[in-house]
């Protein structure tokens, strides 16, 4: 057997297509006030692997010309729609009428484990600022509460970790879906 070897440029593109080719899933994501710029980044970037439609992104949330969301997120700013909304209802009302379920990130009550939600082909997952979370009124207008579960001794992610875990997931849902496994 011949030693692993990290996967060519061209290795990597195949792989992540045949990925893509195996789901119709859509998504987008409401930024609720995410506030600190290098998690906008980093969800930037999260955003446009897991092939994100669309985010809207609700003040204070720094825009895709802050150099702390520039420098993080690497460029991958020209691969997502992005959009300013005033409010979190606005970018909620946004979502629907683009055919989204909205599917809130929080630690909330009412908060299922992110796994159990039938979150379907059209989701936009909505995440909150880093101390504070979603606006009240936000929470209170989406289809679903999610939360992700955790083992350990810490209570929660990072907002740029949680929307990872969470774009991940329902991708993973999507793709055992598609392959009509129960898991994957």
């Amino acid at each position: 057997m011949t030693a692993p070897r990290p996967l060519s440029p061209t290795e990597l593109k195949r792989l992540h297509r045949t990925w893509r080719r195996r789901t119709e899933l859509r998504l987008a994501l409401i930024l609720d006030g995410v506030q600190n710029p290098y998690n906008v980044g980093s969800l930037l970037r999260s955003a446009a692997a897991y092939n994100v439609d669309t985010i809207w992104a609700v003040p204070p949330t720094p825009g895709l010309d802050h150099a702390g969301v520039a420098k993080t997120a690497l460029g991958s700013g020209r691969f997502v729609t992005w959009q300013e909304v005033s409010t979190g209802d606005e970018a909620v009302g946004r979502a629907r009428s683009a055919g989204y379920r909205t599917v809130a990130i929080e630690l909330s009550t009412g908060a299922e484990p992110l796994f159990t939600i039938d979150a379907g082909a059209a989701v936009c997952l909505v995440l909150g600022h880093e101390d504070r979370g979603i606006h009240r009124e936000t929470l209170g207008s989406v289809d679903a509460i999610g939360f992700v579960p955790q083992l350990g001794k810490i209570g929660s992610l990072n907002v740029a970790q949680a929307g990872t875990v969470a774009l991940y997931e329902i991708a993973r849902q999507a793709w055992a879906a598609s392959s009509g496994e129960a898991e994957l």
